[in-house]
């Protein structure tokens, strides 16, 4: 008989325990989700918690990907002045003394964030309670969230090499921008079924982020009745942003937002409209979707398109130049050039490395190993 004992298994470590802050937009929001996925891939038992605003879009995000989420006192950050920027600062204040307990309680080994107002009360908290900072940039200019919370960064990390001049250099790492994997497993099949979409017809999507653009979905409403005998449009308003069109409309379907929904909607594209934020260029580079960027007039966007319209890999056309009827001219004609549609998708595709998402995971994990709470 055979006595041999097996050597007992070495003793697990505490979890790793990541807590995400951001929000207020959605773009701020899905390079966090990205992060989170990598983790869960390399460590299933990861504790997340993402703390953000209490009515922005960040909260069906995170949820719908199943991490656990608390909506804090968020005053907007401005640049201008604004009879709110009073209201704002107690709101502020708010939010970081909840965070502080919140914090306290769940004990994180690092704390993320990737910009928007939201992502400033939790992350001086935690840098207050001693836990390790790592930020994002995604925009190749920084917003006044991120400018904020550099002295409390351990680490950066940024999208592009054009956003290193804003950054202290030893703290500072070119990585690429995060896409969330379940960005790449849309099925074209799934977005024709779930909104009646008609098959050999091309799909035009049309997003302005994660809380709509008013002036761009005035724009496609009225363009719509131009564009719908060629095309059939979806078009991602935000919440109670929605312009209707000047009468009922065949094949322009309107939607306010899309949580689980979004990849199959994007795999279904052969042509995307929307606004330069990073996030959506990321993911479009991502999927190699060809695009028509009109960017957020007097925006750190303008800087973005820029970026990529000098690559060759978008269209770009400001705002203040479009009517309904020149923007209805614009997507037309790219649907009617199959070879351009192509040529800008190869060109997208090539621009932004895949492995963003790995590359953030490994240092928020290397951060957290000289600090894993003790149970």
């Amino acid at each position: 008989m055979d006595t041999a004992r097996a050597a007992p298994a070495e003793p697990r470590g505490p979890a790793l325990r990541l807590l995400l802050a951001g929000g207020g937009s959605g773009g701020s929001v899905t390079p966090l989700l990205a992060v989170a996925a990598e983790l869960r891939a390399a460590e299933p038992d990861v504790e997340l918690l993402f703390l953000g605003t209490r009515d922005g879009p960040e909260r069906d995000l995170a949820l719908a990907e199943g991490i656990p989420y608390v909506g804090i006192p968020a005053g907007k950050l401005r640049r201008y002045w604004d009879i709110q920027n009073i209201t704002d600062i107690g709101r502020v204040l708010a939010g970081y003394a909840q965070s502080l307990g919140i914090i306290r309680r769940f004990a994180p080994a690092v704390a993320l964030g990737a910009g928007g107002f939201a992502s400033v009360p939790p992350l001086a908290a935690a840098r207050t309670l001693g836990v390790p900072i790592l930020i994002h940039q995604q925009d190749v200019e920084p917003g006044l969230a991120n400018r904020l919370l550099i002295p409390f960064a351990t680490r950066i990390t940024v999208s592009l090499p054009a956003s290193l001049p804003h950054f202290p250099t030893r703290r500072t790492i070119v990585t690429g921008n995060p896409v969330r994997p379940a960005i790449l497993a849309g099925r074209t099949e799934v977005a024709r079924e779930l909104f009646g979409l008609e098959p050999g017809v091309p799909i035009v999507l049309v997003t302005g982020g994660g809380t709509g653009a008013l002036a761009l979905n005035a724009l496609v409403a009225a363009a719509a009745p131009a564009l719908t005998p060629f095309c059939q449009v979806l078009h991602l308003t935000g919440r109670g942003r929605g312009v209707p069109p000047p009468a009922p409309v065949p094949r322009y379907h309107a939607l306010e937002f899309l949580t689980v929904e979004m990849p199959h909607v994007l795999a279904a594209a052969d042509l995307v409209v929307g606004r330069a934020g990073m996030g959506t260029l990321t993911e479009l580079a991502a999927l190699a979707k060809p695009a028509l960027i009109i960017p957020m007039p007097r925006s750190h966007q303008l800087a973005n398109a820029a970026a990529f319209e000098q690559l060759g890999a978008v269209e770009v056309v400001r705002q203040e130049t479009l009517t309904p009827a020149a923007l209805a001219a614009r997507i037309t004609a790219l649907l009617e050039q199959p070879d351009r549609r192509a040529q800008l998708a190869a060109r997208l595709h090539a621009s932004m490395p895949l492995d963003a998402a790995a590359r953030i995971a490994a240092l928020a994990r290397q951060l957290a190993t000289a600090r894993r709470p003790r149970r």
